[in-house]
């Protein structure tokens, strides 16, 4: 699914130079369930970036489900977002003032599906994540876990392989986000994989391994 091989980033500002990632090599099979951990500063969103094809490598080799993904260019980086990656954030990142259902739909509709494919897709999602008698109500009116789940199902509308979660549960108390980690689990019998970021050992707990970061290097 994703093997990357001496991945480094750097970030230049003027004559100061920040090494972020440093020959960063990973194998990661599909279907695999990951956690990403390490102190803040160590490169877990940098690395979650360049996976997420949101930030390109300095240097260093990057496949995506074979696919050399490190020298694309903007555009290209945009197609495979849409069409193979899901991302779900700490803080939910929902359009404030479009309904449940609308923001479910909102990447379909960047991805030229038909309306009533789309229809059919948001209903699929809704019944999913327990959200069918919500589907008409803003983000306000919804808990945190609510807004998580419509995230969840957001981030699900083109049916991508790769699901990236950065820290998904760091606004929400301990029982929703187990009920959360429940979703990702059951997401992850179906095929899917998943990277996530947390900072929580007992959420790191739900995936089947966990990629330990400190100053830029996995170690």
């Amino acid at each position: 699914m994703i093997e990357m091989e001496n991945i480094s980033k750097v970030y230049r500002m003027g004559e100061i130079s920040l090494e972020a990632l440093k020959e960063v090599s990973l194998r990661i099979e599909p279907a695999e369930f990951i956690s990403i951990m390490g102190p803040s500063g160590s490169g877990k969103s940098t690395l979650l970036n360049i996976i997420g094809c949101l930030d390109t490598p300095t240097a260093g080799s990057y496949f995506l489900e074979e696919k050399n993904v490190a020298g694309l260019g903007f555009d290209q980086l945009s197609t495979i977002r849409n069409r193979k990656i899901g991302f779900v954030f700490q803080n939910f990142n929902l359009l404030p003032y479009a309904t449940t259902y609308e923001n479910i739909e909102l990447p379909m509709l960047f991805n030229g599906r038909t309306g009533k494919k789309r229809r059919q897709r948001v209903l699929e999602l809704l019944e999913m994540v327990g959200l069918v008698d919500w589907q008409h109500h803003r983000p306000s009116e919804l808990s945190g876990g609510q807004q998580q789940r419509v995230a969840i199902a957001r981030a699900l509308a083109n049916d991508p392989s790769l699901i990236l979660a950065d820290e998904p549960t760091g606004n929400l108390d301990s029982k929703t986000g187990e009920e959360i980690m429940g979703l990702f689990v059951e997401l992850q019998k179906q095929g899917r994989t998943i990277l996530m970021v947390t900072h929580d050992n007992n959420i790191a707990a739900y995936s089947q391994r966990t990629i330990r970061l400190l100053d830029g290097r996995v170690i």
